[in-house]
């Protein structure tokens, strides 16, 4: 007994086992790719974007170790200081804020918002 006549994607006649519902492995696939961009993005899928997004922004603008930037300029590239996997404090008592490897804290030096990058080293040890 067949339950599905034509391809549920292309719609195009089966042949073969009676159970099957693609003609293809590239039907199934297109079928499976079009089901899930329908469906909202999953939380976990926003939040590891927006980690690997932050990373990449890090990693281009800290080629010197430590760096100071406009906090206006991580913004543009779509930097959101909110997402951030672990922190670490300095003996100043400074906090920074880290994406992977990549560290940030915010100042504020005349009025401009800034941070000052950093990447992490073998002498930041978490306590």
């Amino acid at each position: 007994m067949r339950f599905y006549k034509t391809c549920i994607y292309c719609k195009n006649e089966l042949k073969g086992r009676t159970d099957k519902k693609f003609c293809d492995p590239q039907c199934k696939s297109a079928h499976q790719y079009q089901q899930a961009k329908e469906k909202p993005e999953r939380f976990y899928n926003i939040v590891d974007n927006q980690l690997k997004l932050n990373r990449k922004i890090l990693k281009e603008y800290n080629k010197g170790g430590k760096v100071i930037v406009r906090s206006s300029m991580l913004t543009q590239e779509g930097f959101n200081p909110n997402f951030f996997t672990h922190y670490w404090k300095n003996t100043k008592g400074d906090v920074y804020l880290f994406v992977y490897e990549y560290g940030f804290l915010k100042r504020a030096e005349h009025g401009v918002h800034k941070y000052v990058l950093i990447k992490w080293q073998d002498y930041m040890v978490l306590k």
